[in-house]
């Protein structure tokens, strides 16, 4: 131990102290029982001294005390504590007093106090013997003073700083805390999670609350914080001894405020924007999701997949509910979303709790339920009469993309017509939709919601689930269809001996070859029609099926009938 005791008198101020303290070397001894003069031996000294120890400081050290015969009288090792007080207020021995002075944080010392500068000709009983010379090997562990202010040091600043941290702020960091000698107490790092609190409210000690304020995300920081601003006298009863200055290195990921909502950044709008999304819409977009300090969580891209929702209705976070409103197709935006409005103080999968989210998104296309299909029309040729209705055959060229311009199917390209037979679901209802009513040489565009195109599921590597597709439109060739539920027709009067005339060799019974080559001749001869764009022997034989109303492959006299239909429209 190192105290004063009772009965000490101050020596008068040596002139070649001062010289000692300066140089750091020590003067000759001449012999260790007559040493007069307080002697002082640098053994280390660390590169970096920010500060010395000056009179009025407060300072925590480690100490060997030794007789100069080696034998030991006292250490503060041994009761691994280190020796804490005030320099230059009468609390130590005057040799210590003045040893002490001008000694940097690790410096270690080795000191040789006469015994008027220590315990004089009384000693201490049982102890120190008088006229006791004392030697101290001296390791300076910690140095503050009652009128020290947080230290803040910061040595990393990112380029761009919206925002730093407020009183009330609640903020998320990682942080290396050691002692002024460098001794590591405690680490979030090694625990591999934030620390995370408000700042400024009492949740921390002090000197943080205070030392966090004015931080910008990304912003790396050294904090000294003096023990009257964090554990005081007690320590924390665990690893940080009483009176111990404390250094926290704090790098600085997150930040927001209770009250904060979110903030949207438009990377690109697009020049022309019909439609802006509405609660109640789908979308598909896609996204790139990133904490606030740029660490990735999640990728559409990466999945090479849109993430396709409605939105305004509970399907996505509250953040992302509030950010999709309002975008235009082909939008690109930055979404910014504080916890309580994302995955709150728990978080999910790798989403660490209260973290402030990321995210930039590019609308791909968007549509609501209740959206029927959209034609504008581009060219019509001056003769327009004749238009597209249910049942007539048409050829056609198309390009299908989506609304973002990615194609997906071109005619054009494959140089060959698309043939259906209109309303005979051949085509996704919204193009069979689209396509009426247009006359040969016309030119349009047909929008088509998913629930009109091809849904949900889309078509496996054509056509991505819930996608609104545009078809670019001409139609080249329209053949008049039958009439609703026909497949063929006479063009003039039935004769009253059709069945006579279909029963070629008049015994009484057609078979399916005598059925088919009768009608195939009345096509030909312009008397009949079959419904154009189906398979006219599929057509024929169906005719037949009709007929042969017992199944026994030959029709009779008494089965064959007409049926019912308006005049000059005589089907079988």
């Amino acid at each position: 131990m190192a105290f004063r005791a009772r009965g000490w008198r101050p020596p008068p101020p040596p002139l070649l102290l001062l010289l000692l303290w300066v140089t750091g070397q020590a003067a000759p001894v001449a012999g260790l029982g007559l040493d007069t003069e307080l002697q002082i031996e640098r053994r280390f000294v660390p590169d970096e001294c920010p500060r010395t120890v000056r009179s009025g400081d407060f300072v925590r050290y480690h100490y060997v005390g030794t007789f100069p015969d080696g034998q030991k009288f006292d250490s503060s090792y041994d009761r691994d504590s280190t020796f804490n007080v005030f320099v230059g207020k009468g609390q130590l021995i005057a040799g210590m007093d003045q040893a002490l002075v001008g000694m940097c944080v690790n410096e270690r010392r080795f000191v040789k106090i006469p015994p008027k500068l220590a315990y004089g000709s009384e000693g201490v009983s049982g102890v120190i013997p008088p006229d006791s010379v004392l030697h101290f090997d001296v390791l300076l562990m910690d140095i503050w003073n009652s009128e020290d202010q947080v230290q803040i040091h910061t040595y990393f600043t990112p380029p761009s700083c919206p925002r730093t941290i407020q009183v009330s702020d609640f903020v998320r960091y990682h942080y290396n805390g050691t002692f002024l000698d460098g001794t590591l107490f405690d680490s979030s790092h090694n625990r591999m999670k934030t620390y995370d609190t408000y700042v400024g409210i009492g949740w921390l000690i002090p000197g943080m609350d205070k030392g966090l304020l004015g931080m910008c995300v990304g912003e790396k920081r050294i904090i000294t914080i003096p023990p009257f601003l964090a554990y005081g006298e007690d320590g924390d009863g665990k690893d940080i001894p009483g009176q111990a200055s404390l250094v926290f290195d704090v790098a600085l990921l997150d930040l927001h405020n209770p009250k904060d909502g979110i903030s949207i950044e438009n990377k690109v709008v697009p020049e022309n924007c019909e439609r802006r999304s509405q609660s109640g819409d789908f979308l598909r977009y896609h996204y790139n999701g990133t904490l606030l300090d740029g660490t990735f969580f999640d990728s559409s891209y990466s999945r090479n997949r849109t993430f396709d929702t409605y939105i305004g209705q509970g399907y996505v976070i509250a953040g992302m509910d509030e950010g999709l409103l309002g975008v235009c197709i082909g939008e690109k935006r930055r979404i910014v979303v504080p916890p309580h409005l994302g995955y709150g103080e728990e978080g999910r999968g790798n989403i660490p709790g209260s973290a402030v989210l990321v995210f930039d998104i590019h609308v791909i296309d968007f549509h609501n339920p209740s959206d029927s299909i959209s034609i504008t029309s581009h060219y019509k040729p001056p003769d327009c009469s004749v238009l597209s209705k249910k049942g007539d055959y048409l050829k056609y060229h198309y390009n299908a993309s989506l609304l973002d311009g990615t194609l997906l199917d071109s005619t054009w390209n494959l140089g060959k017509t698309y043939n259906i037979v209109l309303g005979s679901g051949q085509v996704v209802l919204g193009m069979d939709m689209g396509l009426r009513e247009m006359c040969v040489g016309e030119k349009r565009t047909v929008i088509i919601p998913p629930h009109l195109g091809y849904g949900e599921a889309g078509t496996d590597g054509e056509v991505p689930g819930s996608a609104v597709l545009v078809f670019d439109i001409e139609l080249l060739e329209l053949v008049a269809g039958l009439p609703e539920g026909y497949m063929f027709i006479w063009n003039g009067e039935v004769s009253p001996n059709l069945f006579e005339e279909i029963d070629k060799d008049g015994d009484g019974e057609v078979l399916l070859e005598e059925f088919s080559e009768y009608i195939h001749a009345q096509v030909a001869s312009g008397k009949g029609k079959l419904a154009p764009g189906f398979d006219a022997e599929m057509i024929v034989k169906n005719m037949f099926t009709n007929q042969d109303r017992n199944g026994d492959g030959k029709v009779t006299a008494e089965e064959f009938k007409l049926k019912d239909q308006e005049a000059k429209h005589d089907e079988l």
